[in-house]
Formats: structure tokens, C-alpha cells, sequence
């Protein structure tokens, strides 16, 4: 069994405002919110639902029984140069792994230019009503720390916040609620395009989750994105999205083959977030780059900047 994990860090096309694949609705309760209501009868979890939680269980173990979402952050055995650290940046961050045709998104890389938040990420962090209590508490731990982690990283303000001062948007949501979601998507983004809300709504279950970041027109610098995480998963696996998808829609949008130790990687050697990894999102927000860099314009200057991160090791 192979988990895949769809990034789509995309630009907004020639849409007034962002497309952003989904945010909480009447299907979701925020962290913040109340849980529940006396009046109210408790959301149960459907069948198909726990089937996928049984599904994700073995697909975790079988992982971790051949050796990989390794948690170490690497070691002696994934050396890596200063040539390859600009080369791997440059595969992850100035190319897209999805791109638009006819209206659909479809798996395609493309080049791209440079993308990154140019003001504070306000995120909040919502559960669908059926989503467990204890994993809502996890996961909300978890998130709250990476959010910590991020901000060291990029120097770029990272917080958490109620969804309605958010602008990054993260959903730990079960089977029903994620089908169910389309009204809510075009609520939250009037314009939002069908194809985009299929890519959540009928997203297969071999999409353990997905992240959505969007910019206005032809800016590079982003105002609005939003991650769905499949709750039926456990806790490593959901844990592996929280590290992927977030440092995705900072402005990592890529993967790469090339790439190690990292998790922009879909061998998933790695679950967690790389000294490798923690090296790149230094270099997305170092002020030498500035957003709408192409990889030609960037090279010379994320040879620097790797050299002073290394050391001078090439």
C-alpha cells in the first residue's frame, strides 16, 4: 500500500478573489467553539467512516513495518550537499505539483515562481462534529506546536486564531463531513469552481489530505489557504499531514524524488518535518528572495544563502 498526500499550492487564475477548498460550515466545530448542545443529538460516525479508520490503521502499520515514516529528521545515513539542498529547493518551491487544465486539476508538474505569506498566518483549527474528543485535543496540541515551529523557521508570524480572523484554515474532518462540504466551499469563496470542490468532496481514499494556498491574479504572495486532514487516520499519519501539509502552504508546493531526508518526498521515508526540511523554510523567507522569483533569478542567491546555512560546505 502506497499512501499519496495531493499538495496544491495554486495561484487564484482570473478569480476576484482565491479559490480555497474548504472551511468549517454547519458540518464543523472550531476549537475554540462549543462542543455541543443539550438540545442537540450526538453526531455519530457512519460506517463507511470507521471502515476507512480500520483502512488507515493497517495502511500506518504496514509503513512502519517496512521501515519508513521515519520520525528522526534523518542522520548519518542521508547526507546531503549545499548543491543539492539549492537543487531540491528549487524542485519544491519554484515548480507547482498540480496545475489547472480546462478548469480541472490535474497532477502535472509545471515551473512556477517563488510564493510565500508577505504578513502573519492567522490559523485556526476546526473538527467535524463527529471527529473524537481526544483527537480533537491531539490534534489541536499538535498543531498549536508545529504553528510554534513554523514561526522560528520562517520568522514569519504563525498563530492560532477563531476561524473568523483566520486566514489559513485547517480541518480534521471524518468521511461524511468532507463529501458534505461543497456548500460550505462556496460560501467561504464565492466563484469557487466545481472541479475544485470535487477535488475535496470525492478526494480518494488514497488522499490521506490536501492543502490549498491561493493568491490574487498573478501575485506570488499568499492571502488565504486551507488544509483538510482525514481524521479516520492515526495518530502518526495525522500527525504526518499536520508537518506536511502546513510547511506545504507556506510555500513549499512541490515534491521531489531527489529530496532527502525530507517529507517533500512521496517514497514517505519520512513523517515528520527534516533538519533538511527546517533548512528550506529558512531559505523561502530569507528577505534576499522576494516572491515572484522565477528559479533562474533565484539560483545565485539560494547558493548564498545555503552556504550560510551549511557553512560554507559545498
Amino acid at each position: 500500500m502506497t499512501p499519496r498526500r495531493t499538495h496544491g499550492p495554486l495561484t487564484a487564475l482570473a478569480l476576484a478573489l482565491g479559490l480555497s477548498a474548504c472551511q468549517m460550515g454547519g458540518t464543523l466545530t472550531s476549537a475554540t467553539a462549543p462542543q455541543s448542545r443539550p438540545d442537540m443529538t450526538p453526531a455519530v460516525q457512519s460506517a463507511q467512516s470507521k471502515a476507512l479508520e480500520s483502512y488507515y490503521a493497517r495502511v500506518e502499520t504496514d509503513l512502519l513495518t517496512r521501515g519508513l515514516v521515519r520520525s528522526d529528521g534523518g542522520g548519518p545515513d542521508t547526507p546531503f550537499s549545499q548543491r543539492q539542498l539549492v537543487e531540491n529547493f528549487v524542485q519544491i518551491a519554484l515548480y507547482n505539483e498540480y496545475d489547472f487544465s480546462n478548469g480541472i486539476l490535474v497532477p502535472r508538474k509545471s515551473a512556477s515562481r517563488l510564493r510565500r505569506w508577505s504578513g502573519p498566518v492567522r490559523m485556526s483549527v476546526s473538527f467535524g462534529e463527529t471527529v473524537p474528543a481526544e483527537k480533537r485535543r491531539k490534534d489541536m496540541n499538535d498543531t498549536a506546536a508545529y504553528a510554534r515551529r513554523l514561526t522560528r523557521l520562517t520568522g514569519n508570524p504563525v498563530t492560532l486564531t477563531s476561524p473568523a480572523n483566520a486566514n489559513f484554515h485547517v480541518l480534521f474532518l471524518n468521511e461524511d463531513e468532507r463529501r458534505a462540504l461543497g456548500p460550505q466551499l462556496q460560501t467561504l469563496v464565492p466563484g469557487v469552481t466545481n472541479s475544485l470542490i470535487r477535488s475535496i468532496t470525492d478526494m480518494p481514499r488514497s488522499t490521506f489530505c490536501t492543502v490549498y494556498a491561493f493568491s490574487l491574479d498573478d501575485a506570488s504572495t499568499y492571502y488565504r489557504a486551507v488544509a483538510v486532514i482525514r481524521a479516520e487516520q492515526p495518530d502518526l499519519l495525522r500527525l504526518t499531514c499536520i508537518h506536511e501539509e502546513l510547511a506545504q502552504g507556506m510555500g513549499l508546493a512541490n515534491d521531489s524524488p531527489a529530496a532527502r531526508p525530507s517529507i517533500f518526498n512521496d517514497d514517505e521515508e519520512f513523517a515528520l518535518l527534516t533538519y533538511h526540511d527546517e533548512l528550506l523554510l529558512r531559505m523561502l523567507y530569507d528577505p534576499r528572495l522576494t516572491p515572484g522569483m522565477t528559479a533562474e533569478q533565484a539560483r545565485p542567491i539560494l547558493r548564498d544563502i545555503a552556504s550560510d546555512l551549511m557553512g560554507g560546505s559545498s
